[in-house]
């Protein structure tokens, strides 16, 4: 079945108008997902608004949005209001300017969407597709919609597009914020450390041979509630961990062949701090 897009909008380029439809790139229904019971009744509990001061229940048709701009001071805005404010979005995407692609950190990456072309559009999306692609580039624009502008990046995949939306610069936390100590490597250890990634590499990149294996898990034991079964957590006993330093703990790594942590209940190796 075809998927159905979520919005259309417009992609300008000059003189250039290419009417675009837009896809999820995931899809929501895979997760496993589980609401609140009422475990007396076996009915679902409905979330309710509350007064923050009063704590007695707000019917729906008694609630505004307010921006609060001191502590505990709001300023409210009617429908109407918010709604001349979400009337400026057009719902177009305007590009900017043109980037090679590697100029991207993907610290700026929030979510994406897949690119698919509209009715008249198809010649103007391949030749654009096309044009980055061969070109090693990707286009920046501002997207309006739902009352908001966004800072994307469109950029090729395959023969097609894909809308990759990004966070704006004051929404990305700077790394010199997290907190480093400082520490030195030796060259015995780095060389230890680039023979074990040799030994787990791959040349590319396989999704495929990746699977959610607690989401399987989790299905599993919801067919053996639905049949009656009643699910009970067995003893597990307490992985052995044996503490060594870093150098042993990397020839250790090495010696087991292979990149992924053990299973449960085997023996764990973990590096003594300062090791």
């Amino acid at each position: 079945m075809a998927p159905r897009p979520i919005s259309t909008s417009t992609v300008s380029f000059g003189l250039v108008s290419l009417p675009v439809k837009l896809y999820s790139t995931g899809q929501s229904s895979a997760k496993v997902r589980f609401n609140w019971i009422n475990r007396d009744t076996g009915a679902r509990v409905k979330y309710q608004y509350t007064d923050g001061r009063s704590g007695e229940p707000v019917e729906r048709d008694r609630l505004v949005k307010g921006y609060e701009f001191a502590k505990n001071q709001y300023v409210t805005f009617e429908p109407d209001e918010l709604r001349a404010i979400e009337a400026q979005s057009d719902e177009s995407i305007q590009i900017a300017e043109f980037v090679p692609a590697t100029e991207i950190d993907r610290v700026y990456l929030e979510r994406a969407y897949y690119l698919g072309p509209a009715r008249g559009g198809a010649r103007a999306y391949r030749l654009l597709s096309a044009a980055l692609r061969e070109m090693g580039r990707v286009a920046i624009a501002r997207h309006s919609a739902r009352g908001k502008q966004r800072l994307v990046m469109i950029r090729p995949i395959g023969e097609g597009l894909i809308l990759e939306q990004l966070y704006y610069p004051e929404e990305v936390r700077s790394f010199d914020e997290v907190p480093l100590e400082s520490a030195e490597v030796g060259e015995a250890e780095l060389a230890l450390a680039k023979q074990f990634i040799e030994q787990a590499a791959s040349e590319s990149f396989d999704p495929s041979r990746y699977g959610d294996e607690v989401r399987e898990r989790v299905l599993a034991l919801i067919d053996r509630k639905i049949e009656g079964e009643q699910i009970t957590l067995a003893p597990q006993e307490e992985p052995e961990t044996k503490i060594i330093d870093l150098m042993e703990a990397l020839k250790a790594s090495l010696g087991s062949g292979e990149a992924s942590p053990p299973a449960e209940g085997e023996e764990r190796t973990a590096v003594a701090a300062g090791g």
